[in-house]
């Protein structure tokens, strides 16, 4: 390539299937690598959930976003694997991150490895010859018939200009329960996969009026074990771009998971294509701002976002095209009220947003969350309510309510699409009607709300998102019913409270409400008759931060330290130094009966009774059950020692070593005991 001389860099969209059998792309010059994971394993799913993958050449990597596994060593020199740079960057980097992602398709990263380690190389190379084999016959036999391909070199997909009338061969498509793809020049579109059979090749040839055959080629169907979690085909084995009318169950889904959100939220119109809480971020912003273009208010480019605000935000508004401008916090974890009215009335011509998280990151509510409202509508602006804390409001107050205009939904936190170490998550985006016509459009398929409007634009790839993952939504807020949603939002928030009320004799809680009240009027359900008095401190929301930061000082004791204690007790440490670093932030939700809250708040007292312990000389400060240079019998023993993370972070290798280095221990020992 011939761009190093002009300082461009070359991004090259490429497809994992087809890269088994083509000349990997870092090889012939390219810098970014990337592409869909779809084809490697994954289900179409009417679009998704699909994980992307990109990769870089090595002076480009410590500017990657998100994760990838990289060597270091621990304590004893060993040399082990880690997540590197594991820390979400854009937490760290705000305004200056690359990424506002902090969630990836974890769950469909994986189904795609195991794709690739139950196929193996070589089973995986046979796929992709044999699904460009097929593409082979198909193209050679549409040749014979009179049509004309639009390229000589493809991997699966033809794109076809008919030598016959295009409407016989869409009549014979329909005969054949058949979608083939039209182009807006004309031409026909097709595309193969693992699935072809030579009954498919057959049908497809008649289509296009090829009578026979390309001869008998044994293709039979692989294995689709991976592909057991997905249990309705109707669902799993739709193309996103299928006429609207061949999925109407899908449509009705769409209609009425709307309408649900839509009276959930107090919001207007939604929009399902974001793909994550962070594409929906960035959606919500992207409206605002075709909103304010379109009232030819190109001035307003400054996003204000309090320091308690989710820490994608600053990210997300970068991207934008916004200008951040920091708020303060007061001592209580709510906006510093005075701090915003300056920064409002500074930026008062340019103001275009502002980016609330409510309740808050520290896990308390804005008491004053209308006033802010209020306070930006006044000058031009536009607010923003980031919906990861949803499960603190489903059922008790609505943000469109109180003065949000757009907010994003983390279906996969609120509204029980599984985590998935990552993902698949969907983070569509709920608006007031002034910001309607300004919702994300797509190319190929006309959405609702596409005519007579100015929408923003695509944001996903797939008209709705990831779409096979929303009856989830839909049916757990069918089957839980208004009360039963109310009923979980109150269980989430009374389980945090009465967690910090055991927890606060033994650790400091960081941020709490005002003194002696709740947050919100809506939230009278929350009396001292259902958590233990605190009349010498406010409450809490539905998260809480313990604070862990004094123990360096007077144990050498980290938030890791006891993260990884924890582990011991049977628990995964809940988020660390995260909002405020050396901090734990605890977030039961409602899932927890009373008697797994005790046990992990007995673990914590237990914990915090042992740094005590080293505190007052009665255990050693380096030989304790919280480092790793002791076995108790209950003792969690991880297969290495304590690993040096800085060490990591700074040798970043993104090669392993050959299987043989981790066959020789087992063949020697096969071979001793033979």
């Amino acid at each position: 390539m011939e761009t190093a001389d002009l300082q461009t860099l070359v991004c090259c969209a490429t497809d994992l299937l087809a890269l088994c059998i083509l000349k990997p792309p870092g090889e012939f010059g390219v810098d970014v690598a990337l592409g869909s994971s779809q084809r490697f394993g994954v289900p179409l799913c009417y679009g998704g959930p699909h994980a992307a993958f990109f990769a870089v050449k090595e002076n480009l990597v410590r500017m990657m976003p998100g994760r990838m596994v990289g060597v270091t060593r621990d304590a004893n020199g060993k040399e082990v694997y880690r997540l590197a740079l594991q820390t979400r960057e854009q937490h760290i980097r705000r305004d200056k991150a690359t990424s506002n992602i902090c969630t990836a398709q974890a769950l469909l990263a994986n189904m795609a490895a195991m794709f690739g380690v139950y196929h193996g190389a070589n089973g995986l190379k046979h796929i992709a010859r044999r699904v460009h084999n097929a593409t082979l016959i198909l193209a050679e036999g549409l040749k014979r018939a009179g049509h004309k391909l639009q390229h000589d070199l493809f991997f699966d997909t033809l794109k076809i200009q008919c030598g016959c009338g295009i409407q016989e061969v869409l009549h014979r498509a329909s005969q054949r329960q058949i979608n083939l793809r039209i182009y807006t020049d004309g031409a026909l579109g097709v595309s193969l996969d693992e699935t072809i059979t030579e009954k498919d090749l057959d049908d497809l040839l008649w289509i296009f009026g090829c009578e026979s055959s390309a001869g008998s080629c044994t293709m039979k169907l692989n294995s689709s074990s991976e592909l057991m979690p997905i249990t309705w085909k109707e669902f799993a084995n739709i193309h996103p771009f299928v006429p609207v009318d061949q999925a109407q169950g899908y449509q009705q889904l769409f209609r009425e998971l709307e309408k649900d959100l839509c009276e959930i939220t107090g919001y207007d119109k939604i929009s399902f294509q974001p793909n994550s809480g962070a594409q929906g971020e960035y959606a919500g912003l992207a409206a605002i701002k075709a909103y304010l273009n379109a009232k030819g208010e190109w001035q307003r480019s400054v996003c204000l976002i309090p320091k308690s605000a989710h820490g994608t935000n600053p990210a997300s508004a970068q991207m934008a095209g916004m200008k951040i401008q920091p708020v303060e916090v007061d001592k209580n974890g709510s906006i510093d009220a005075g701090h915003l009215k300056a920064m409002v009335d500074k930026h008062k011509e340019n103001l275009a947003a502002i980016m609330i998280t409510y309740p808050s990151t520290n896990g308390v509510f804005e008491e004053d969350i209308s006033d802010v409202c209020d306070l930006i509508h006044k000058h031009g602006g536009q607010v923003y309510l980031d919906g990861a804390n949803m499960n603190a409001q489903v059922g008790l107050c609505r943000p469109g309510d109180y003065g949000s205009d757009v907010s994003h939904l983390n279906l996969h936190k609120t509204f029980c699409i599984p985590h998935g170490g990552g993902g698949p998550g969907m983070g569509p985006i709920g608006v007031k009607k002034h910001l309607a016509p300004f919702l994300p459009s797509h190319p190929v398929i006309a959405l609702q709300h596409d005519k007579a409007s100015s929408p923003l634009g695509t944001i996903s790839a797939a008209p709705w998102g990831s779409s096979a993952i929303l009856p989830i939504s839909w049916a757990y807020i069918k089957m839980m019913g208004g009360k039963g949603l109310k009923h979980a939002s109150e269980i989430a928030i009374l389980n945090a409270n009465y967690m910090a009320k055991r927890l606060e004799k033994h650790y400091k809680i960081l941020f709490r409400g005002a003194k002696g009240k709740y947050y919100h009027s809506e939230f009278s359900f929350v009396q001292h008759d259902t958590v233990h008095s605190a009349t010498h401190s406010g409450y809490v929301a539905h998260e809480f931060i313990l604070d862990t930061r004094p123990f360096k000082k007077t144990a050498n004791i980290e938030a890791v330290d006891v993260a990884k204690r924890l582990q011991d007790y049977g628990f995964h440490a809940p988020t660390m130094s995260w909002p405020v670093a050396g901090t734990l932030m605890i977030e039961p939700t409602e899932s927890e009966d009373k008697a797994e809250l005790d046990r992990f708040c007995d673990a914590m007292i237990n914990i915090r009774q042992e740094i005590a312990d080293i505190e007052e000389g009665r255990m050693d400060s380096r030989i304790n059950p919280l480092k790793p240079f002791v076995k108790p019998e209950n003792k969690f023993w991880p297969t290495i020692a304590r690993i040096d993370d800085i060490y990591g972070d700074q040798h970043l290798v993104c090669t392993c070593p050959p299987m043989e280095v981790y066959e020789s221990p087992f063949a020697e020992q096969k071979r001793a005991s033979s």
